[in-house]
């Protein structure tokens, strides 16, 4: 097998990068591709009573098991499959269950924070990042910390303005200039899709 292609999807939360990591997905046979969110690599708290682990920043980088990921990286690349960590955001911790992830040709890497790390943007071969307005990203964000993972309104938007828009003025939207695609409002942008979905076709045809 070649190595692997590592496409990386970086924007700030709730801007559309699951949703344009699925379009892939769902245009590349499944045989050809893997998928890796960061989100997955947060630390485990299992260690710390709930109180505490609520007041995790979870859009600061330390928060992450970056170096993981980037040894999970230099395996996939060197031909070994990985056991990727799972998170439980109604716990606040990681889960005890992981994740086989197969090295395939192309592999997606997704998260708010993989261009503000060093090492891991250096690992990726392409980088995309997804430029929403800050409104649709604060709301979708919101919709999806109530529905999915078992936040109040009153939680979310709190969270919102303690913690992610301050660390996303910090660190993500400068991680913007290491993107070799700025992709506006990606996972609806069709023509962007075609591009980068043709891109990628070639490389799984090699």
């Amino acid at each position: 097998m070649s190595v692997p292609f590592f496409l990386g999807i970086a924007g700030g939360s709730g801007s559309g990068k699951t949703t344009l990591a699925q379009n892939i997905l769902k245009n590349i046979d499944s045989e050809s591709i893997s998928h890796i969110s960061h989100d997955a690599y947060y630390r485990d708290q299992s260690h710390m009573p709930m109180e505490e682990r609520v007041k995790t920043n979870y859009d600061h980088p330390s928060s992450l098991e970056t170096d993981l990921l980037v040894n999970h990286v230099h395996q996939l690349r060197s031909g070994q499959a990985i056991q990727q960590p799972t998170y439980d955001f109604s716990q606040h911790t990681r889960a005890e269950a992981t994740a086989v992830v197969q090295p395939r040709p192309i592999i997606i890497i997704e998260g708010i924070l993989i261009f503000a790390e060093p090492e891991l943007r250096d690992a990726l071969d392409m980088k995309i990042f997804v430029d929403t307005d800050s409104d649709i990203r604060f709301a979708r964000r919101l919709l999806r910390d109530v529905a999915e993972r078992g936040r109040t309104f009153e939680f979310g938007i709190e969270q919102y303005l303690t913690y992610t828009k301050p660390m996303h003025e910090q660190f993500v939207e400068p991680s913007k200039r290491y993107a070799d695609l700025i992709v506006p409002e990606g996972g609806k942008n069709s023509r962007a899709i075609e591009v980068i979905l043709s891109q990628l076709q070639r490389i799984v045809e090699q």
